[in-house]
């Protein structure tokens, strides 16, 4: 049987709070606990930090990074996609997802989310972490209205939330 993906997105190394760094690193901690594979978009902020949970919790980590060069990854990453795409490797990352959970964010977060979205790929934000996460919980990315946006109030939950698919 498969194991399931969880990609984690949200707020990049110039931009991640205090607050989504722990909630990053305690989703990718759980997330390795539950037996499930941790896809990142490689890099810093809320990817590096779920990756060091993971990595911490014995699980595996998977980085797609924008960037030609495997190097350009976090140090927590056990596989390295390096896709020499830029942004475009936002729909390879919700392509690749079970389910997403959504630590704040920013533009490039909103990218993903909106590939998973229209995917239909059950989305789970984390409340008050700020950004896209805050913005979008519990509501829908569009007019179309076809997938609720899910609201966890922890870490833990939102991993509860990403396993029940």
């Amino acid at each position: 049987m498969r194991r399931k993906q969880i990609l984690v997105v949200g707020y990049n190394g110039d931009a991640c709070t205090e607050n989504a760094f722990k909630a990053a690193y305690e989703v990718g901690l759980q997330i390795a606990r539950a037996g499930m594979i941790l896809i990142t978009g490689g890099l810093g902020g809320v990817m590096g930090a779920a990756s060091r949970g993971a990595k911490e919790g014995r699980g595996l980590v998977v980085g797609i990074i924008p960037q030609d060069s495997k190097t350009d990854a976090n140090s927590f990453c056990d596989v390295v996609i390096a896709t020499g795409i830029g942004y475009a490797r936002d729909f390879v990352t919700a392509n690749s997802a079970d389910a997403v959970i959504i630590v704040g964010g920013g533009a490039g977060t909103l990218i993903e989310v909106a590939a998973a979205y229209q995917k239909r790929i059950p989305i789970i934000a984390i409340k008050n972490t700020g950004g896209v996460a805050d913005r979008y919980a519990n509501d829908y990315v569009d007019d179309r209205r076809t997938e609720r946006i899910m609201v966890a109030a922890s870490p833990i939950e939102a991993v509860k939330v990403a396993v029940s698919f």
